[in-house]
């Protein structure tokens, strides 16, 4: 799946990552400032809550020079402790 999902994209291009979490205030804060350190820029996240208020979906695009940052990115939104899933 890597390697298909590598020869697919053509840098620099716009990627954006699905993130699941538990519902803090503090969970956006902390996805974008991971994604400041590898990649600083205004970022306007897209937030919805589960039907219950559990959880949250963030949905955020980045601009990816190459395809080391999105897999740095991936892996370190995911050591999130409130992250449960990213896409």
């Amino acid at each position: 799946m890597q390697t298909k999902l590598r020869e697919m994209l053509k840098f620099p291009c716009f990627f954006t990552y699905k993130i699941i979490g538990l519902s803090k205030p503090e969970l956006v804060d902390q996805i974008i400032r991971v994604i400041q350190i590898h990649i600083p820029g205004d970022y306007t996240p897209q937030v919805k809550s589960s039907h219950r208020g559990n959880y949250l979906s963030v949905s955020i695009t980045i601009c990816a020079k190459n395809f080391e940052q999105i897999e740095i990115l991936y892996h370190e939104i995911s050591q999130i402790n409130m992250v449960r899933m990213v896409l």
